[in-house]
């Protein structure tokens, strides 16, 4: 596994928080991978995230200011091993999207990191708490991702297991 895509609606509220916190869960383990974010609209192209994300995160130690929101790409469905969805209707549209051959990567987030069949709810239109409970569910899960991704490499020989 060498690269993650988190992707939401608009790239502005929960695909860059889960950009920016699994990048600091993996820098804390010194470990690095191909992190991205997306969004399966483009209203926000070139937006940095939304003020109530950016402050959530740095109120945890992560800058996710720089990051600017961008549109799901053709070829992220080639370039990226796993691809996360935030909640079912963005798993749906990036299924409807990818070719045949990439749909078997595109896992709905917290499933895929928790085994909770739940979805990262658009905190959008409310207010702070409800960024920070987002924040909550995108820490748990990035912390229980990286142990994921570390258990799927076998230590004797370095290789990927085919149970990813």
């Amino acid at each position: 596994m060498n690269s993650v895509l988190f992707v939401c609606l608009g790239n502005i509220c929960r695909s860059p928080l889960a950009e920016g916190v699994f990048r600091a869960v993996l820098a804390g383990q010194g470990k690095d991978l191909a992190i991205d974010s997306a969004g399966t609209g483009g209203w926000h192209a070139g937006e940095e995230p939304d003020r109530r994300s950016i402050a959530v995160a740095a109120k945890h130690g992560v800058d996710i200011s720089g990051q600017r929101a961008r549109k799901l790409r053709p070829e992220d469905f080639s370039r990226f091993d796993l691809i996360l969805g935030m909640d079912r209707a963005n798993v749906r549209d990036l299924k409807a999207l990818a070719p045949q051959a990439a749909r078997d990567r595109i896992h709905l987030y917290l499933d895929f990191a928790t085994g909770k069949a739940v979805d990262v709810p658009d905190p959008y239109y409310d207010g702070a708490e409800a960024f920070a409970s987002v924040y909550r569910m995108i820490r748990e899960a990035s912390e229980a991702l990286a142990k994921r991704l570390e258990a799927s490499v076998s230590p004797a020989s370095g290789q990927a297991s085919s149970t990813m």
